[in-house]
């Protein structure tokens, strides 16, 4: 039965972060055309596990061409009920990956060696769009692509105790560029 959002249940409501916070261990890159091999390799599993009735995209640094990057590959998910967990975390967990995050619209699964992120969302979900739309911009626009590296590298001069705080320290620049990709695609 489904309450009147479409979901069988309420969503969480709470962050949990399985293993608490993690040191930023790792540097960035040059880009790596393996990483695409990586994306299609995990996409396949993660269609064998849950069906065709999801969408699977290629996001974050990875995915651009051209682009340094921490050698994490991100991957989202659009499933039909965030709150359905029984319909693709169980699946997920069977094709090896491990719970890292379970939050509001968002849960985290990884890879035991951590160098595949897969994000879950609802499909339809705001961040599903943006991570896209950041994505093909980067891919497009040789300015906003060197203007992130240059960020990237600037913050990787530091060291960063939860990697988490890494990634929140690139927002500013991450919504700028999105600002501007937005504007471009109108």
């Amino acid at each position: 039965m489904t309450n009147s959002s479409g979901r069988r249940r309420p969503d969480v409501t709470t962050v949990e972060i399985i293993g608490g916070p993690e040191a930023l261990e790792i540097g960035l890159s040059d880009y790596d055309a393996r990483w695409a091999e990586t994306y299609l390799r995990h996409r396949r599993r993660i269609l064998d596990a849950l069906g065709a009735d999801v969408d699977v995209e290629h996001i974050g640094s990875t995915s651009v061409p051209g682009l340094a990057a921490k050698p994490i590959v991100d991957i989202v998910v659009a499933v039909a009920d965030i709150t359905s967990e029984e319909d693709y975390l169980d699946a997920l967990l069977a094709a090896g990956y491990e719970l890292r995050v379970r939050e509001p619209g968002h849960r985290l699964v990884r890879t035991p060696g951590r160098d595949v992120h897969v994000h879950v969302y609802e499909r339809g979900a705001a961040a599903v769009h943006e991570y896209l739309l950041f994505r093909d911009h980067l891919r497009a626009d040789a300015d906003d692509r060197a203007l992130y590296e240059n960020v990237k590298r600037a913050l990787f001069e530091q060291p960063w105790n939860d990697m988490n705080d890494y990634s929140d320290a690139k927002s500013d620049v991450i919504l700028a560029i999105k600002s501007r990709a937005g504007a471009a695609r109108r």
